[in-house]
């Protein structure tokens, strides 16, 4: 009996590329554990509050960059393997482009002054709009069939 190929060969790039986001996302979160030893931001606090803690903001910005890459990170893994079904090379190197721009964008943000984190981070958003053709191609194609 013949093998059904239910996914291109090629979706196994996207399926590494999910696998280094939760990497990425893992040292991000240990970042803001340290940074919470560092500037004595304890649980279950969130954020510091300037008043209380000195080195407030250079905490929030920790927190913020992982903060933000959480938000969003549903939004890239539904188009990562939604588009990476009819375009696995394209999301794959979208995906890579997301994860060195969310990279800078972190360690840009973590360095006390916000507006570092879109010096290179800002190609996460490129490579969102790209994954996002990908995807209603994929839609489109889909219907079509």
């Amino acid at each position: 009996m013949g093998e059904v190929e239910l996914l291109p060969r090629e979706y196994g790039y996207v399926a590494l590329v999910l696998v280094l986001y939760v990497v990425l996302n893992y040292w991000m979160a240990f970042k803001v554990g340290a940074a919470r030893k560092k500037y004595k931001v304890y649980y279950p606090t969130m954020y510091a509050i300037e008043s209380e803690n000195k080195d407030a903001k250079l905490f929030n910005c920790v927190q913020r960059g992982h903060q933000n890459s959480l938000e969003i990170m549903p939004v890239f893994f539904m188009l990562m393997i939604l588009g990476g079904i009819r375009y696995p090379i394209a999301c794959a190197v979208l995906g890579s482009v997301y994860l060195v721009a969310r990279f800078f964008y972190f360690t840009g943000y973590s360095s006390g002054v916000p507006e570092k984190r879109l010096k290179i981070g800002k190609f996460n958003f490129v490579a969102i709009q790209g994954l996002i053709v990908c995807t209603i191609l994929t839609a489109i194609s889909l219907l079509r069939a």
